[in-house]
């Protein structure tokens, strides 16, 4: 029966039996004259959540590491010079695709727990007069650490700057939960997945390309062939893909989205906040820290969480499995063993956050952390009693 259990890792997300029989589908002819019925619309409303009027949506068979190598392969040439910050696992592994490509990839090392240094991107921007770098690499929400960046403070100091290089954003586990300003913050390529905020199974990258970036493509000299945006958006024009699509993912991100705007977006977005603001009342009431070093960093999608000197965060997250069948996210990278991952995104309410801030404080219990049982559930109940939310995510 633990599989009933919600997981609260940073994604994959808890899938809605809503979504969950909207993929589950017999299989249909994709190129049937009426599969555009169903995938135009999909491609059109899911610029709604990006915030773009501008923007063109492509979709791959694959995970978020798909979209950023389709981001690059279709815009870089080998040697192009990219600028990125290094502040957590996912940042980092970015950095590690761009390298396997022959960029020349600039890195900015920063803090965990800190965010993306606009500061210091305008700094190295302003030294490029030459205006070598191509592109500024940005995470929006670093799942490793917590931390939500300000991509629009970066596209301020690229304007400051004065710098044309594009800017890619991965917001893998930031869209669909808060708010995403692809047009405003002058984005060009920002990089998503099925897996999270659309709450539905791995197996779909989403991406939103820019006017500025489709120009790109001309000059382009990286290799590219599944990840081709030509032949992606080619097809898509006639409402098509130009090769076996994921059928049942189609269907279920327009299901997926019908339950985002029945819920309204500022809904959605105002409900993740609540849910991750129980949960750091909670951690507070512990006495733990958040990995995340200021207010202004704090994640409204996944909370990493410090454990005390003296204990082992990974035998915390095994024991909360094994002994009540419940998922947390384990520390990566420099906080393996360090801190755990609380994921509030996605198909969650009130009460189900509840549940799992019970779950890892007995675990933390029984493994005699020094905390008072009871008390971060108790702290989180406070906050939530001032209102509920999720409502319209429980009644779907």
């Amino acid at each position: 029966m633990s599989n009933q259990n919600p997981v609260f890792i940073p994604g994959p997300t808890n899938i809605p039996d809503r979504l969950r029989l909207a993929m589950q589908v017999q299989t249909r002819d994709h190129r049937a004259p009426d599969f555009v019925d169903t995938f135009a619309p999909v491609l059109e409303e899911t610029k709604r959540v990006f915030s773009t009027q501008t923007g063109q949506i492509v979709t791959f068979p694959a995970s978020g590491t798909g979209g950023w190598e389709a981001a690059i392969t279709n815009t870089l040439s080998p040697g192009d010079k990219v600028l990125v910050a290094r502040c957590g696992v996912f940042s980092h592994r970015w950095i590690d695709l761009c390298q396997r490509h022959g960029l020349d990839v600039q890195i900015i090392d920063c803090p965990w727990g800190t965010g993306a240094p606009a500061d210091l991107f305008q700094a190295a921007l302003a030294k490029d007069t030459s205006h070598d770098i191509r592109a500024v690499l940005v995470t929006h929400n670093e799942t490793a650490t917590g931390v939500l960046s300000d991509i629009g403070a970066v596209r301020q100091a690229m304007d400051s700057a004065n710098h044309p290089a594009m800017l890619f954003v991965d917001c893998v586990s930031s869209l669909a939960s808060v708010p995403f300003q692809f047009d405003t913050w002058g984005v060009d390529i920002a990089v998503s997945g099925s897996q999270k905020g659309f709450m539905l199974a791995t197996g779909m990258a989403i991406l939103c390309v820019s006017e500025k970036a489709q120009e790109a493509m001309a000059s382009a000299k990286l290799s590219r062939t599944f990840f081709d945006f030509r032949d992606m958006m080619a097809a898509n024009t006639s409402g098509g893909f130009p090769y076996t699509p994921p059928l049942q993912l189609i269907y279920g991100m327009r299901e997926s989205l019908k339950m985002l705007f029945e819920e309204g977006l500022d809904n959605v977005y105002a409900r993740h906040h609540r849910l991750a603001e129980g949960v750091r009342r909670a951690t507070d009431a512990w006495g733990l820290k958040l990995v995340a070093q200021s207010p202004d960093l704090y994640s409204d999608t996944v909370s990493a969480i410090y454990v005390p000197d003296g204990f082992d965060s990974n035998a915390l997250t095994d024991h909360a499995f094994n002994a009540y069948g419940v998922s947390f996210g384990i520390g990566l990278g420099q906080l393996n063993g360090k801190a755990f991952r609380i994921g509030h995104l996605g198909s969650l309410t009130d009460v189900m956050v509840l549940s799992g801030l019970s779950t890892i404080e007995m675990a933390m219990a029984d493994l005699n952390y020094p905390i008072s049982l009871g008390s971060g559930v108790a702290a989180a109940q406070e906050f939530y009693r001032s209102g509920s939310s999720g409502n319209a995510m429980a009644a779907a």
